[in-house]
């Protein structure tokens, strides 16, 4: 045996006799810890502390042997998940889920995978063979493989007949089009909407819509820090259902509550809606401000002025203010504003980097909701003098092609607010920062 094999191997003697003197060390001072008071060390002695220790070295040891398994602790968790009372087994809600975009096809993939009867309806004949041969949405989620049981349909009256809940998730621009469309074939189903945005020219959010086309109908709305590609690679996430009807909030809980995924419950559907309506506005400006390198001190102004302007606009509107404390208002604006998985994000980012709004969206090539609430919250807080700066110098910037940083730099210049929303009076309205901008932008 050479001379440098033996020097190896007293060299791994020695260091494992140190690992074992230092965990010998820690382990006696963890005793002497609990020692230290007649009252710990009674606690101790009980064998209370002792067999939540082995325990732990037990776990530990099985999961440095075995690994996380995402399938065993979604079981664990299911099995010990309380279901709500009154509402069907996944097993035995049908479902369909209307839009083949990435939020879609996550939302239809992980109630298959829950044990649901699930549909996804998507327009295109030619998509829904792909869907069918390989089980994966190439343009929206390319890379992931979705759940053998769930189905896929192009015909609409099949998709939807006979369902228990229909969830749609196509663009605000198409939500209207869709009612109408699948109203000769309802007969007593829930609607949920999963879209988020405004419908343009009319300012109406997806449940105006629901309540003018489909009046009889019971229905709800889900939003909040929801980025598909995320929910597909099961990290953890959760959302917000906002119904009227609590059975609804229960059955939609039911059917997409996992190990990976937690759906809260609210009554407040204009906040809830609201909230994942307005937060696009906010990362369009966020990815604008990221093509200047701005650094964390502006990005953290910038979330929390608009989140006083989302708070503002929503409390004029009807809606709790409380609730953009919440998953569907802030959770949802940073997961958008710090994420270039956002697409309204990586819209932002182009403009700034001083590309057309025309020209972003065809190189986007999905739907940015942002770009048209932009348009719709800017007319509507001016009519009602609803005070938010960053909307209107956002409009500023992509309407009226006015220079992104020096609208920026004019921000910085206007008014003296007080920083908590609701706490002090303003004597700034929408009127005088409107001529303070005109004023800087003419000089």
């Amino acid at each position: 045996m050479s001379a440098d094999h033996k020097n190896s191997e007293v060299d791994e003697k020695q260091k494992d006799q140190s690992e074992i003197i230092a965990e010998t060390n820690a382990e006696d001072e963890v005793k002497q810890q609990f020692s230290e008071s007649q009252e710990d060390k009674s606690v101790f002695n009980s064998g209370l502390l002792a067999s939540l220790f082995d325990k732990a070295s037990k776990i530990k040891s099985k999961r440095d042997n075995a690994g996380l398994n995402p399938e065993e602790i979604e079981k664990t968790v299911l099995n010990n998940m309380t279901k709500p009372e009154g509402v069907k087994a996944p097993q035995q809600l049908r479902l369909a889920f209307l839009g083949g975009g990435s939020f879609g096809t996550a939302m239809s993939n992980l109630s298959a995978r829950n044990g649901c009867n699930s549909t996804l309806w998507v327009r295109n004949k030619r998509t829904v063979k792909s869907l069918q041969k390989t089980r994966i949405n190439k343009k929206y989620l390319p890379g992931y493989t979705l759940d053998e049981r769930l189905k896929y349909e192009h015909d609409l009256k099949t998709a939807v007949q006979d369902k228990d809940i229909i969830f749609v998730a196509v663009p605000s621009s198409a939500f209207r089009e869709t009612l109408k469309n699948i109203r000769p074939y309802l007969s007593g189903q829930s609607i949920v909407s999963l879209t988020k945005g405004m419908e343009k020219d009319t300012f109406s959010l997806m449940s105006d819509i629901i309540k003018e086309e489909l009046p009889e109908v019971n229905f709800g709305v889900m939003s909040g820090p929801n980025l598909a590609v995320e929910i597909m690679q099961n990290m953890p996430s959760a959302s917000v259902i906002a119904s009227d009807s609590e059975l609804l909030r229960h059955a939609v809980q039911s059917a997409l509550h996992s190990a990976f995924f937690r759906i809260f419950s609210s009554d407040d559907i204009k906040g809830v809606e609201l909230g994942g309506a307005l937060k696009n506005i906010y990362a369009i400006a966020m990815g604008m401000a990221a093509s200047y390198n701005v650094g964390e001190n502006t990005k953290a102004m910038l979330l929390t002025r608009a989140l006083a302007e989302m708070s503002r606009f929503g409390v004029a509107t009807g809606a709790n203010p409380l609730t953009f404390l919440g998953l569907s208002g802030v959770g949802d604006l940073y997961a958008t504003c710090s994420s270039e998985l956002s697409r309204n994000y990586r819209i932002g980012n182009m403009l700034g980097k001083g590309m057309s709004i025309e020209a972003a969206v065809k190189k986007l090539g999905q739907t940015a909701e942002g770009v048209n609430t932009i348009q719709q919250v800017h007319e509507k807080a001016t009519k009602l003098g609803i005070y938010m700066p960053i909307t209107h110098a956002l409009y500023a910037v992509i309407y009226d092609d006015q220079a992104a940083l020096g609208v920026a730099l004019n921000l910085m210049e206007t008014g003296f607010r007080s920083d908590v929303e609701f706490v002090m009076p303003h004597e700034y309205s929408n009127e005088a920062l409107n001529a303070q901008m005109t004023a800087a932008t003419t000089k």
